[in-house]
């Protein structure tokens, strides 16, 4: 007669591998059942973008047939809860990952929309917010333009934007509120303002992430965002070429400044390679090589991973459809597991 212990006892030898404990310890087995001819339980992983899975799945299985029974069915349910970082002043909202980058024209935008858009379709409750003030794009890169978010009372009487939803995401940007023809010459404390109420007035309901596109380099949308809310962490976006790493150190240095102290969850290097849609198989870099790579090392954070410069990306943002979006193309995989290694690192940090 197979028990509950007996179980228990099988799957504290499966180690979560990020967090170097075992799965029973770390409470991660749930609703066990015990069938005449099966058995039953829940994995609830730390998110539903592990990128370890299937490798966790595969050695409960193993622990079940070798410290319980060779003969028995073993039906695992794979599920996930996203811890919530401390986040009293924006309810809803488990984890806010800053996407940043030292200087403009790296593709942090790109790069943002399509982490987004990735942990959603890995099943996780995700938000995109363009905090790009004087530049944003999320609409462009939406197919949004011109979009009007609607509003709606809260029990207390309190007016909340509501983030427009497309592709799974909640989105919203300063761009729904502005001329797009214009410029936004707005002095620090008016683009400030403007950040805050785009955090503050917006009712973005339950999620587990809220990815935040910030403006290039390190001014005061930065400060303000980085010391008013619990960031969760941040990724740095860069090119290979010397002048943009050089600018990526800044931002690091100052998300990592007393009083700021937001954690680096690593460092994404895009247009890492150029590779031609005739020629899928060539790899051209034409902005030097691994300069990403060197600069986590060098710098002791994880190196999230590359995304090649091809222009069907380009065009994807162009025309509103992300390229995430196309599971054809090479390049989505590549998003797909760079948003499982920030999933991961979070998890990290917050059980760490």
């Amino acid at each position: 007669m197979i028990t509950q212990e007996q179980i228990l006892h099988a799957l504290g030898h499966v180690e979560e591998p990020d967090l170097k404990k075992d799965l029973v310890t770390l409470n991660m087995i749930q609703n066990i059942e015990i069938l005449p001819n099966k058995i039953r339980f829940d994995v609830v992983l730390t998110t539903p973008a592990c990128p370890l899975k299937g490798h966790i799945e595969h050695a409960c299985r193993n622990a079940i047939s070798l410290f319980v029974s060779k003969e028995i069915a073993v039906d695992i349910n794979m599920t996930s809860r996203v811890i919530a970082a401390d986040n009293n002043q924006l309810k809803g909202i488990k984890n806010i990952i800053l996407v940043s980058s030292g200087k403009g024209g790296v593709g942090k935008s790109t790069v943002a929309a399509n982490l987004a858009l990735a942990l959603s379709q890995q099943g996780a409750r995700t938000g995109l917010l363009d905090a790009d003030i004087y530049g944003p794009s999320l609409p462009i890169m939406f197919g949004l333009e011109g979009a009007k978010p609607q509003s709606t009372q809260t029990a207390d009487g309190k007016t909340k934007i509501l983030p427009i939803e497309k592709f799974g995401l909640k989105l919203l940007s300063i761009g729904f509120f502005t001329d797009p023809n214009q410029p936004i010459p707005w002095r620090g404390p008016m683009a400030t303002s403007a950040i805050k109420q785009l955090f503050n007035d917006a009712d973005w309901g339950e999620i587990d992430y809220l990815v935040v596109d910030m403006p290039p380099g390190t001014g005061d949308i930065h400060i303000t965002v980085s010391q008013t809310y619990p960031i969760s962490g941040a990724v740095i976006v860069t090119t290979p070429q010397h002048v943009a790493l050089a600018d990526a150190i800044k931002g690091m240095a100052m998300y990592r400044m007393e009083g700021i102290n937001v954690p680096i969850l690593g460092i994404i290097e895009n247009m890492a390679y150029f590779t031609p849609a005739e020629l899928p198989d060539k790899q051209y870099y034409i902005f030097g090589k691994d300069g990403g790579k060197r600069l986590a090392t060098e710098n002791n954070v994880p190196f999230l991973g590359e995304i090649p410069l091809v222009k069907a990306v380009a065009d994807a943002g162009d025309n509103g459809f992300p390229i995430l979006l196309d599971d054809q193309e090479p390049v989505a995989a590549a998003y797909g597991q760079i948003a499982g290694r920030v999933a991961q690192e979070l998890s990290i940090l917050a059980n760490t």
